[in-house]
């Protein structure tokens, strides 16, 4: 399992009967975790002092309950030889606008950019609020950054902004990831390095939906024939239960066989958070890493 170990903001406090205890910086929230099916009784004693605390509904989704917390209040990453900072703010089904455990990614691809040697340009689909994206620019990437989501982009540059790389070359784009990847190949554009964080389910911003269990495949098949004939790395991260690290292996492998493209080495894993710095770790989806 990949662990997302070097945070000093955030922290998995407890697990507990569906909930995580976790410290965002100086707040502590506690939000659901459907692979917690264990109790641990609540002895953590940052269970009674929570600023925040999402309730899950029987019905489906949710609502946050607060306490003493802000609207926006920011963390730190620290990279090897810098960090990036993310404005966080506790929004719609539970999410606060980073996914802690991407961390691990996140080093993964700062590390492989910065001892490349040669100037990378990177693709990051499904972009989110840039975590990757901001990463890969620390690390002297060129980011092209697509997200469906109008608001989701205008967090990123925000956070582009407190992390001090407002002159970093990246190109923001709001559009639907497999129309863009479509338009690139049509134009003869390629990437040294493609990132993807695709979601179970989603919209485009007109309308378009996607499924992964139906696109993920032939969206990998596509995406690989952006590529450049000096490929550095694709990395493709999920959340869907369905797609364990093997499922990833073989339909990133599959994909370069059929464009014909270079054999690369491929590692898949769990990926995780550590849980109040004991030796029991979280489980957090499934990544796979392919490299050249």
């Amino acid at each position: 399992m990949w662990i997302a170990d070097n945070w000093k903001d955030y922290e998995i406090l407890d697990t507990s009967n569906g909930e995580k205890l976790e410290r965002w910086g100086d707040y502590i929230l506690v939000r659901p975790d459907p692979q917690v099916l264990w109790n641990t009784g609540h002895e953590h004693p940052a269970w009674k002092k929570k600023n925040g605390h999402y309730h899950r509904s029987k019905a489906g989704g949710g609502h946050w309950e607060f306490f003493n917390l802000p609207n926006t209040w920011s963390i730190d990453y620290e990279l090897p030889s810098s960090k990036i900072t993310f404005n966080l703010k506790p929004f719609t089904f539970k999410h606060t606008g980073v996914f802690p455990e991407q961390a691990t990614n996140w080093d993964f691809s700062y590390n492989m950019i910065k001892n490349a040697g040669r100037e990378i340009k990177v693709l990051n689909l499904f972009a989110y609020t840039g975590g990757a994206t901001l990463a890969a620019a620390a690390a002297g990437a060129s980011v092209t950054h697509v997200d469906a989501s109008k608001g989701m982009v205008g967090w990123a540059k925000e956070n582009m902004i407190s992390s001090n790389l407002s002159n970093a070359p990246i190109r923001w784009l709001v559009d639907d990831c497999i129309k863009f990847v479509q338009r690139e190949i049509r134009r003869g554009n390629t990437y040294d390095a493609i990132i993807m964080d695709p979601p179970s389910y989603g919209r485009g911003p007109k309308g378009e939906i996607w499924k992964i269990e139906d696109s993920i495949y032939d969206f990998i098949k596509l995406t690989t024939k952006l590529l450049s004939k000096n490929p550095l790395f694709f990395l493709i991260n999920s959340y869907t239960t369905g797609l364990a690290p093997g499922v990833l292996t073989y339909m990133m492998q599959k994909s370069l066989e059929e464009n014909n493209l270079p054999k690369a080495h491929i590692e898949a894993m769990e990926i995780g958070l550590r849980v109040n710095k004991s030796e029991y770790i979280l489980p957090c989806g499934a990544s796979a890493r392919c490299t050249w």
